[in-house]
């Protein structure tokens, strides 16, 4: 099998699926230390780049499109890797029916299923997530189940083995795919009937239960996190030059990373009256707080200077903070430099126009229910709808405000709002870039919430940013913050439509009694929704490593039309259901329908 797979492996230059093309471009990342970022936890990715460092592919191939040849480029290494794990599912597999069956039949006839699986055969010969996952899935499963036989023997060499080795499988599934979490509960809810027989043995002492108990904890829950954090610190380690991935991280975090624009930058520590800052949203990719001299157009709120989130950097990201109730110039060497602290009340004039932030009871331009937010005034002259309240998360009351670190939101005083980006994108009149509003609803979101980036104040010492670099921890659980904020989409709303799904399918797949065409019209429809929210978010996350924004959008909106085309080219096909069909019988070979009839069990 193994030698099957690897042949096949090296053939079929131009059979690239879109998967291969996405995880072999990650195996490049890690060859060429490039930072990006992915839905997935790193492992399959790093054994990826590994497989192909040591079998000398040098990183350069671009993978853009499926059916790319891969010419000069070796190749081979990285599917011959993704081969081999695929293989040894087959004997995994024939291992553990061996073991809880004890016949050589079931256990050959399940290899024999395997090796014959066109499923596996595919997964495995291309550079793909699957076969890592499934190898280490397979490797859990076969040493739990070759744990439980050590059961008469506990404490042994070969019962610590098993155990260790399940721990370290479980990491490993962890490590590939979120997936691998259904194989950690089935080993949870094995160890916990295990602990529970133990339990009841009235022979064991406490002693002894407590034992097993310690070791299990050890093997399967500290073990397996101390391997998950490991793939971590590796990844981290490995990817430290700037890349595709960097704008789905804070700016502490990008700091660190080499040819980003703020690696080896320093800058003053603490926000004081005077300085000109950049301020960053902390949604996903989020853009910085901008502003230009246009306005908003007639009927669209106020006409009053347009105020949005932009994702580059920009002079006209430049903001100066002042004192809401003064006009003191604070850069002016002979005034004391005055600290901004927690709960102060400024205001923010925009460098380049004069105009303050400004917001009022105006909808916003996209998102209804919220406020409009402008830029007002002449030469830092307004009004009291300029005033915003600085709040550090999870400070108090005269806390100063650091550079990078501080997450800092902005209510207004005269209407309670808090400043935000929607993240949706304004028309061509907004230069389609990101609406920001002022939202009366107080629930706390990375929407919500901005550092402060750029800092300049030349009457304060700089610092170098590495003084403000995250701890290991921090990283990891911003990462992982990140790949949940990605997934919120479907996890939200499709996780309630996976559940109407169930709800309306369930109750009909149990029933014994004779079931109906319209019987699964309920559940089509919550299937319907959720092909629709998942194809959204998949789009989404393609279209967040494409740049310029143009290039995203199209990406976007074509995967829509691509999808839109396709329902309607299949309706085109198939609408004589609906309507009626004309000419022959749909049995007859001459009918209009015989050529649709793409299954056996198809019957017009």
């Amino acid at each position: 099998a193994a030698g099957r797979l690897f042949n096949l492996a090296k053939v079929n230059l131009e059979s690239k699926g879109w998967d291969e093309t996405h995880f072999g471009k990650m195996g490049s990342y890690y060859i060429n230390r490039t930072f990006f970022f992915d839905v997935h936890p790193p492992l399959g990715k790093m054994l990826i780049g590994l497989a192909g460092y040591l079998s000398g592919y040098d990183g350069t191939f671009p993978f853009q499109k499926p059916g790319d040849r891969y010419e000069q480029h070796n190749y081979v290494g990285m599917r011959g890797f993704c081969a081999f794990l695929g293989s040894c599912l087959v004997p995994f597999a024939y291992l553990t029916v061996l073991e809880l069956s004890k016949s050589l039949p079931a256990a050959l006839l399940t290899a024999f299923i395997l090796i014959f699986d066109t499923g596996c055969i595919t997964l495995s010969q291309y550079i793909l997530l699957d076969p890592i996952l499934m190898f280490f899935l397979m490797g859990a499963v076969l040493s739990m189940v070759k744990c439980n036989s050590c059961a008469d023997r506990p404490f042994s060499a070969s019962w610590w083995f098993w155990l260790s080795l399940t721990g370290v499988s479980l990491a490993g599934a962890m490590g590939v795919k979120f997936v691998g979490l259904f194989v950690v509960l089935l080993v949870g809810l094995n160890t916990i009937y295990d602990l529970w027989d133990l339990l009841g043995n009235l022979s064991l002492s406490l002693v002894t239960f407590g034992k097993h108990l310690l070791a299990r904890v050890l093997c399967l829950i500290v073990l397996p996190l101390a391997l998950y954090m490991a793939m971590f610190a590796v990844h981290f380690a490995v990817l430290n030059r700037s890349g595709p991935g960097d704008g789905f991280f804070s700016s502490a975090f990008q700091s660190q990373l080499i040819g980003n624009n703020l690696h080896n930058v320093s800058v003053p520590e603490h926000l004081a009256y005077g300085s000109v800052v950049t301020m960053k949203n902390l949604r996903m990719a989020g853009g910085y707080l901008h502003s230009h001299w246009h306005l908003y157009p007639e009927g669209i709120g106020a006409r009053q200077q347009q105020v949005t989130a932009y994702l580059h950097k920009d002079l006209n990201n430049l903001w100066i903070i002042k004192k809401h109730d003064s006009d003191t110039d604070l850069s002016d060497p002979s005034n004391a430099v005055e600290f901004v602290k927690h709960g102060d009340i400024i205001r923010l004039e925009h460098k380049e126009t004069s105009r303050n932030l400004h917001s009022h009871q105006h909808e916003a331009p996209l998102t209804r229910k919220h406020f409009q937010v402008t830029g007002y005034g002449i030469n830092g002259t307004g009004d009291s709808n300029d005033f915003w309240r600085i709040e550090v998360v999870g400070r108090k009351s005269g806390d100063l405000i650091k550079v990078l670190r501080s997450q800092v939101r902005l209510t207004h005083v005269a209407t309670g709002c808090i400043l935000g980006s929607s993240g949706k994108t304004l028309p061509k009149w907004g230069w389609e870039q990101v609406e920001v509003t002022c939202t009366p609803y107080l629930k706390e979101t990375p929407n919500s919430l901005w550092n402060f980036e750029d800092h300049i104040n030349p009457k304060l010492p700089n610092i170098s940013l590495d003084v403000l670099k995250p701890s290991f921890a921090e990283i990891l659980l911003e990462s992982h913050m990140v790949m949940i904020r990605l997934s919120r989409v479907v996890l939200r709303a499709g996780g309630q439509i996976t559940l109407g799904w169930l709800l309306h399918y369930l109750p009909f797949f149990m029933m014994g009694r004779v079931l109906y065409f319209h019987h699964y019209f309920p559940a089509m429809l919550f299937s319907s929704m959720l092909t629709g929210i998942t194809w959204d978010a998949l789009l989404k996350f393609c279209a967040g490593f494409l740049s310029p924004s143009t290039t995203a959008r199209k990406v976007y909106g074509g995967g829509f039309l691509a999808l839109i085309l396709l329902i309607l080219y299949s309706f085109y096909l198939f609408h004589p259901l609906s309507y009626g069909m004309i000419g022959p019988m749909a049995s007859n070979p001459s009918s209009p329908m015989a050529g649709l009839r793409w299954m056996d069990s198809w019957e017009f």
